[in-house]
């Protein structure tokens, strides 16, 4: 049985033997020469983010790309239709539509396009100081999966040809960089794991559930009832989006509540504590010193104006 690295060996020796084309019809590809704007990659604003190549082939049969020891640049490679293969050290990554991958700098890498199924992607070399800030070095296949996110995408690319056939002036570096910073954002900053995003919307949710009930004494119990929600599930995804717990949560919203009603209504410190369902005006004023720092009577007739968690 063939090693992952004889499999490597014997699809470049076949690919070698294959009749190549010289390029792909409507392809792009630019080359920027940033050796000779070594000034203007310099330039704090360009320094964060600068592209060495970037392009587009469509329908690529036949290509194939091998680098033993890898490049000094990262290559980030969106598949807009068809489907890949991408080997990295030795793993194997299947690049399908609307799917976007980025292959390390300095990595051993190769990938070509399926026989059956030739992928057109758009492909970039960047380098610079804030990449460091993305993930690009975990080897992930990235999905889009809504059109708006897609459509994005190909602007953003659209917008980097665009400024590329013009002139080589300090403006249009810069202007490159952030167009850069835009395409990884989409990419890996932008929400598009279903889970979080269902998490999240449980999350918005229950506060605003929470906002429109301060007036009263919300449990946990109630909360995870009335959203069909178990209690852990919803312990779980509340400190990872809020870092409190639900109910330390809607004790704090009602606090902060509270700090506003003291300061800008004459509203006594027990009328305050009724509108927010507390009964007991000193278990309020217990509660309020626990999560303020203050009693409420020292909030409302001192100079306080700030919530302090």
């Amino acid at each position: 049985m063939q090693t992952e690295e004889e499999l490597i060996e014997a699809l470049e020796q076949e690919r070698r033997e294959d009749k190549k084309r010289d390029g792909f019809k409507g392809e792009k590809m630019v080359v920027l020469p940033t050796e000779t704007f070594s000034d203007y990659v310099k330039h704090p604003l360009v320094k964060r983010l600068y592209l060495t190549d970037v392009g587009f082939f469509p329908k690529a049969a036949h290509h194939y790309r091998e680098r033993r020891e890898g490049i000094e640049e990262y290559i980030f490679i969106y598949c807009t239709e068809g489907k890949g293969i991408i080997y990295v050290e030795g793993r194997k990554y299947v690049l399908k539509t609307d799917e976007a991958f980025c292959i390390p700098r300095f990595r051993s890498h190769c990938y070509y396009a399926c026989d059956d199924d030739p992928w057109s992607i758009l492909w970039v070399h960047l380098k610079g100081e804030d990449i460091k800030y993305y993930p690009v070095e975990d080897c992930k296949i990235v999905k889009f999966t809504s059109i708006h996110a897609t459509n994005r995408m190909l602007f953003l690319f659209e917008l980097l040809f665009r400024v590329l056939e013009g002139s080589f002036t300090l403006g249009n570096f810069i202007y490159i960089s952030q167009v850069l910073a835009l395409i990884l954002a989409e990419t890996y900053d932008r929400e598009k794991r279903n889970a979080s995003i269902e998490q999240n919307k449980h999350v918005t949710n229950v506060i605003r559930y929470m906002q429109s009930h301060l007036n009263e004494n919300l449990t946990l119990e109630q909360l995870v009832e009335d959203f069909d929600l178990s209690k852990s599930y919803l312990n779980a995804i509340f400190k990872k989006h809020t870092q409190h717990a639900p109910m330390d949560f809607y004790i704090s919203l009602k606090m902060r509540e509270a700090c506003k009603l003291l300061k800008v209504t004459d509203f006594y410190i027990y009328e305050v504590a009724q509108r927010l369902g507390y009964k007991d005006q000193y278990y309020f004023s217990r509660i309020f010193k626990k999560v303020v720092g203050i009693s409420p009577k020292e909030y409302k007739y001192g100079d306080y104006y700030h919530y302090k968690e």
